[in-house]
């Protein structure tokens, strides 16, 4: 008699719980998202997460948990959290380069076939390849990036177009006394595999196939040869071996150097840090590195994927289809430098005037390089950093040989961590 009041009570809990638990997630409120991202400073992501909100309609309340601003501790964070099933990540920034980790490893759900079509339709073609493994769409892109020259029009009146001009003519402003310096982003983390990996694509070669095969050779051998070539002149900055994209364009604002290789952010940190520097800064394309041949510029910017292990997928797609919106894209790139992946932004007149480069920055987008879609990324990316670090050192007639034999070994180990 005792047992069967016991297992009624817990019957009635039970059912309790149930009906209590359901109603906490459609009859009582809106469903909280919890949105993992790098701490975007300008505000912006904050302000489409509070928008695209309050245009749910209660449907549910994106909660924005900012990551480290350390590219590599962002993916460690979420690696863990994921491995370990947690359910709380609903949305997850990732850096483009490991979507093919995170959706090999089934932590990310495909995005389904009616968006897909949509952002494929809409985007343009780089951005939608960052997204892409095995011809599906994983992610959903958010914004893009892609690196520009910037120089001084008061030293340079004519951009140069290689990479060997832009050297020689930093040489000549030394010989003159004036500001000369190149500031390009040599430390050992991922801007120097941004750095070599642009320049090998732009050299026409390629370091890893879509199906994990290293195909490193000459071009990898040409581009190593500029940036020894860089690193061992009076144009490179003398902390270029721990330099990253804040201290290259630091240096710029300064006045100390006549070139800057870097993301659109600058544009907006030199106007806020020194409008003398500002008021003579001009942009260009990526230098060629191989005379004639349009450059191939490595790919940065972040895509939205929704964990496996969220209790919410519909519901966190929704938000994504939100957070891309042209509108929240467009201020994402105003105010914070970030790169929309929306073709039509580009042709609105009032983007064009607050971006004024933005005709090289779809250009590039649309003649895109990217770094190794593997799941080994994260080896991988490492190999390179320590085969190429310091640049001064690089040895372009062993270069190939060395990675080619550290990249099947990363290929070989799929490190999740």
């Amino acid at each position: 008699m005792v047992r069967r009041d016991i297992l009624a009570a817990v019957a009635a809990i039970a059912t309790i719980a149930f009906i209590v638990g359901c109603g906490s997630s459609s009859g009582s409120g809106p469903v909280t998202l919890n949105w993992y991202v790098f701490p975007e400073p300008s505000g912006s992501f904050q302000t489409a997460a509070s928008n695209c909100s309050k245009a749910s309609g209660g449907k549910y309340d994106i909660k924005i948990n900012f990551l480290s601003t350390s590219s590599d501790q962002q993916r460690v964070s979420l690696v863990r959290r994921l491995a370990a099933n947690d359910s709380s990540i609903d949305i997850l920034a990732m850096d483009v380069d490991w979507t093919a980790e995170f959706a090999t490893a089934r932590w990310i759900v495909p995005v389904p076939s009616q968006l897909a079509q949509q952002i494929r339709t809409q985007d343009l073609k780089g951005p939608v390849q960052t997204a892409t493994v095995n011809g599906r769409l994983w992610a959903v892109p958010l914004n893009s990036n892609t690196q520009l020259l910037w120089y001084r029009k008061d030293l340079v009146p004519h951009p140069p177009k290689t990479w060997n001009q832009m050297i020689d003519d930093a040489e000549q402003l030394a010989k003159q006394g004036k500001p000369h310096y190149i500031e390009e982003q040599g430390a050992q983390y991922e801007g120097l595999t941004v750095w070599f990996n642009s320049m090998v694509n732009s050299a026409g070669g390629q370091i890893i196939t879509g199906d994990n095969k290293v195909v490193i050779g000459k071009p990898a051998v040409v581009g190593a040869t500029i940036m020894r070539r860089l690193a061992n002149s009076v144009a490179a900055d003398p902390s270029l071996n721990v330099t990253m994209e804040g201290q290259s364009d630091t240096a710029f604002d300064q006045g100390k150097a006549a070139f800057e290789i870097n993301y659109p952010f600058v544009w907006q940190s030199a106007k806020a840090t020194n409008p003398a520097v500002a008021k003579n800064m001009g942009y260009a394309p990526f230098p060629q590195v191989t005379p004639g041949r349009t450059p191939r510029v490595s790919i940065g910017g972040y895509n939205l994927g929704i964990s496996s292990h969220s209790k919410h997928p519909d519901l966190a797609f929704q938000a994504a289809q939100c957070l891309i919106q042209p509108a929240n894209q467009t201020r994402n790139a105003v105010k914070g430098g970030l790169a929309p992946v929306a073709a039509s932004i580009y042709d609105q007149p009032a983007f064009a005037k607050a971006y004024p480069f933005h005709e090289l920055i779809k250009q590039q987008l649309q003649t895109y390089g990217l770094r190794p879609q593997t799941a080994a990324y994260a080896d991988v990316t490492l190999a390179i950093q320590k085969t190429l670090s310091p640049t001064s050192s690089i040895n372009p007639t062993t270069l190939v040989s060395q990675l080619q034999n550290k990249l099947k070994l990363s290929l070989s180990s799929a490190a999740l961590l």
